[in-house]
Parts: structure tokens; C-alpha cells; sequence
């Protein structure tokens, strides 16, 4: 059998206008690369399929080797997996940075749980400092960087690439990516899989709030699974006594930061990667236990190296995430809202609540003023779409899967038990099996399910003993496609 996609991907860079209204104006560049698929251009190849890892801010060029290794032989032949970095991103010029990662994240950095009005002050003035910079560095720039314009550059891109249609993976916010091109673009798109979907009704600040319930929920769902093996972890055997002992380690952190590194801040950055993927979750609680029985700080630290510390291509996401966040749509300017929804969040779901809060805390001194999205939706000549979804997914809300399904009358959902974001080539048989077929034949089931009924379901991949995964760590697969979903 021929090799599916050639072991080295073939590099470009596309101009494309800065503002998309005036394409004879100033140009920049976005930057792709490609792994070809081996069957011939006569009928058995289905041409380009981009693939998108969210953010906004991820570079999607890793991704598309993951992908291109990750298809059956049968279907990665007949496509050319393309990754691209979004304008503003990575490879692509100009890449977007607002402060110097190496003074603005040095840890241990304020608390992001304000305990009064002096410490909320500090916060403030870290937001504001960092959208003055984003302001000061690209001005130019910033009133371009919408999602609508991102989409407009993926027409670029098949164009470029002499394409009639593309087919398109997305995650996360590559998903809204996705739906927004196809709103714009309906008779450009091939196949399409959207997985781990945005709610294209609440961009962006309302989506936030949305999180910061469910990355509690997943939150809780990991303490939980510490009770469960509390032979292993010695922390509880019930959710309420680990849950005690989290947030005593955390107000301990406050007072002596774990190697001098890991305060609150760093510790919430760390552990919300659980939110993403149960397959560190061994991990994390080794790390847990260690801090509170023994006062060791060696593994958390290494946690922290690992999955929360912030370099410079981290700054580059962080950028361009708030530049399209805050330019998408309108944002509150008045503190007093974001302290009052966080205040009333933060009583029932304190895991994330303040610190989601604070990460997005520059849409409310951005140099730009939102826009209005794009109403997202087609008919039903659309071509067909899957829709890839956790059930327990953090980041990106069951609901959001069912609104899209709503938008888009053509497609179908597959519901997928567990909360890992991310669900395709990522460990799951059973998703694979779907995702493969469909990219090949374009099947989907014919019949809609009604309300929030799932039109397929598959198991969560990790639905197995709890003391195996305790004992011999996560899905390694899962936690390879959140580190390139996240860049890591």
C-alpha cells in the first residue's frame, strides 16, 4: 500500500488583505502547510481538508500532522491535511504580542481572587496595562482581527490552493471558526466536522460565564474521582473532604508559593488543564497528595512547568485570543458588571470562576470597540455537517453543540460520554470509526433526533476502572491532542 501522506509537509505562505473590504490594500500573510494525500487528482481524491485546533491563537500547523497520522490509510490518502496559522498567529506575519512574557507572567503573580478593593485594583491594572500594550504595539492591526476576517482568509486560502471546495475539521473555537465560513462561504464546503462546539449565540462574554459553571462542574468531577481512589491519594474518600483539602492547599500556596513559583494563580492555570482532559488527572492528584501529606512541591512544580507556565508563543495565543475575543462582539466597560457576575458565579462555582474572569479581563480597556457577529446558520441544502461533543465538556458547553445542530438543519450530533475536550484522534475508538466514515463517504444518519437527544453516541474512551487510570496514568492519546489543541 502507498504511504497515505507524505512524511514531510510542504510549507507556503498566502497574502491576504489586511481588511478584506479593500483587497488591493496592505497585505498580510498566513502561513500553511500541507501533507498530501497519496491517491490520484482523477476522482478519488477529495481535496483539501483544513484543520483548525481553536483558541483563538493556536497554531494549527502541529495539528495537521496529527491529523494526517491519525486517519485510517484509506481516508488520509484522499486528502491533503492542511494546517494554517490564523492572522496573527505564529508563523503567520505579523505574529501578535502585547506585553514581555517574561515580566508579565512572572510568577507568582497576584492572586486572581481579589480578597478586597486594593487587590482588585491590582488586577485591573494588569488588564489594562496589557491592552494598552496590544494598543501601543499594533493599532493597525487590532481592528481587523475578527473571527469574520479569519474566515475570509480561509477563502484565501482555497483559492490559493485552486479548490473548488475544502472540507473542514475544527476544535473548540475552530468550530465558530468553521460555522462562520460556512454561513459566508455555503457553497464552498465539502464535509465539515465540528468538534467540542461554541455557542455562536453567546460570544463571547456571556460564553465565559458559561464556563466558569462548567469548569466547576468538571472540577468537582475530578475531586470526586480523588475520592474514589483515596487508597492511592489519601485525601478523602468523598468529594466534600478533597474539596476541603484543594482549597486549603490553595490558601496555603497564597502565603508560601510552592518553590517560590506556584502561588493561587499559577496553581488555577495548572489545574484547569483537568478541565480539558481526565488523561492528567493521575498526574495532578499524585501532585495534590503530595503537597498535602508529605509538604513535597517537587511534582506540582513540575505540573506547573509542564501545563500552567507561560512562554513566548503562549503571549502570541493570549494576543490574538483577546484581539478576536474583544473585537467579535461588545464587552462590558463597566467593572462593576464583571465584578457582580463573578461575585454571584464565584459563590456556587469557585474553581474557575475569578480566574477566567481576570484572563479576560483586557475586553474591558480594549483599544477597539466589539463588533457584531456573524449569525451563524444555513439551509438545508447545506452540505452535511457532524458535530463531535462531550457531554460534561468545560470549555465548550453541551449546549453550544445543540444550538449549531439547531443552525445548521443538515447536521447531526454525536454525543460523547465524559467531559475530555476534543474528541476525535484523540484516543476514541468509536468516534474515530465515525469521524473516518464520514470524511469518506459522507454518511451521516438520516433521521434527527429531537430537543437535546443525541443522533449517535459512543462511550466515553476512559470509561474504565478508576484505580487502573489512578495507577498507570490517563489516555495518552487525549492528553497528545489537548497539548497540541493548546498548544503545549
Amino acid at each position: 500500500m502507498p504511504a497515505r501522506h507524505a512524511a514531510t509537509p510542504e510549507c507556503a505562505q498566502v497574502r491576504v488583505p489586511l481588511d478584506p473590504a479593500q483587497p488591493g490594500g496592505q497585505q498580510i500573510t498566513i502561513a500553511l502547510n500541507r501533507f498530501k494525500g497519496s491517491a490520484p487528482r482523477d476522482g478519488n481524491h477529495l481535496g483539501p481538508l483544513l484543520v483548525n485546533p481553536g483558541g483563538p491563537g493556536a497554531s494549527g500547523l502541529a495539528l495537521a500532522r496529527h491529523v494526517a497520522a491519525s486517519l485510517p490509510p484509506e481516508v488520509a490518502a484522499r486528502y491533503d491535511v492542511i494546517g494554517f496559522d490564523p492572522r496573527g498567529v505564529g508563523a503567520s506575519k505579523p505574529a501578535l504580542t502585547c506585553v514581555d512574557p517574561k515580566r508579565y507572567y512572572a510568577p507568582p503573580r497576584p492572586d486572581n481572587v481579589p480578597a478586597d478593593a486594593a487587590a482588585e485594583r491590582v488586577l485591573l491594572g494588569r488588564a489594562e496595562t496589557y491592552a494598552a500594550g496590544c494598543g501601543n504595539r499594533f493599532a493597525w492591526l487590532l481592528p481587523y482581527m475578527t473571527t469574520e476576517n479569519a474566515a475570509r482568509d480561509v477563502e484565501a486560502l482555497r483559492r490559493a490552493l485552486g479548490e473548488e471546495k475544502i472540507s473542514w475539521l475544527g476544535y473548540s473555537y475552530g468550530t465558530y471558526l468553521g460555522s462562520v465560513y460556512a454561513t459566508l462561504f455555503p457553497d464552498r464546503v465539502r464535509r465539515m466536522v465540528l468538534d467540542s462546539v461554541v455557542d455562536p449565540t453567546k460570544v463571547w462574554y456571556d460564553a465565559n460565564l458559561d464556563q466558569n459553571v462548567a469548569f466547576d462542574d468538571r472540577h468537582r468531577d475530578f475531586l470526586d474521582w480523588v475520592a474514589d481512589n483515596n487508597d492511592l491519594f489519601r485525601l478523602g474518600d468523598t468529594e466534600e473532604d478533597v474539596s476541603f483539602a484543594w482549597y486549603g492547599m490553595r490558601k496555603r500556596l497564597a502565603e508560601r508559593p510552592a518553590g517560590g513559583v506556584v502561588g493561587p494563580s499559577e496553581l488555577d492555570d495548572t489545574f484547569t488543564v483537568g478541565g480539558y482532559t481526565d488523561a492528567v488527572w493521575a498526574t495532578f492528584a499524585r501532585a495534590f497528595s503530595d503537597y498535602v501529606r508529605k509538604g513535597d512541591v517537587t511534582a506540582l512544580v513540575n505540573a506547573y512547568r509542564q501545563h500552567g507556565e507561560n512562554d513566548a508563543a503562549d503571549e502570541n495565543g493570549y494576543a490574538v485570543y483577546l484581539a478576536t475575543q474583544c473585537r467579535d462582539a461588545a464587552w462590558p466597560r463597566d467593572w462593576s458588571r464583571w465584578r457582580t457576575d463573578a461575585r454571584r458565579l464565584y459563590a456556587r462555582s469557585p474553581f474557575m470562576t475569578w480566574s477566567n474572569t481576570v484572563y479576560n479581563l483586557p475586553c474591558a480597556f480594549w483599544p477597539q470597540a466589539g463588533g457584531t457577529p456573524v449569525a451563524v446558520g444555513a439551509n438545508r441544502s447545506f452540505a452535511p455537517i457532524l458535530i463531535l461533543q462531550s457531554r460534561r465538556d468545560a470549555a465548550t458547553p453541551l449546549r453550544g453543540a445543540l444550538t449549531v445542530r439547531d443552525r445548521f438543519p443538515s447536521a447531526r450530533m454525536l454525543l460523547v460520554g465524559g467531559g475530555n475536550h476534543g474528541v476525535s484522534f484523540g484516543g476514541n475508538p468509536c468516534v474515530d470509526r465515525q469521524v473516518a466514515a464520514y470524511l469518506k463517504d459522507g454518511l451521516l444518519p438520516e433521521r434527527r433526533r429531537p430537543g437535546s437527544e443525541p443522533d449517535l453516541t459512543c462511550p466515553s474512551a476512559g470509561a474504565r476502572a478508576a484505580t487502573r487510570m489512578a495507577s498507570t496514568g490517563g489516555d495518552p492519546t487525549h492528553e497528545t491532542l489537548t497539548q497540541v489543541l493548546l498548544g503545549r
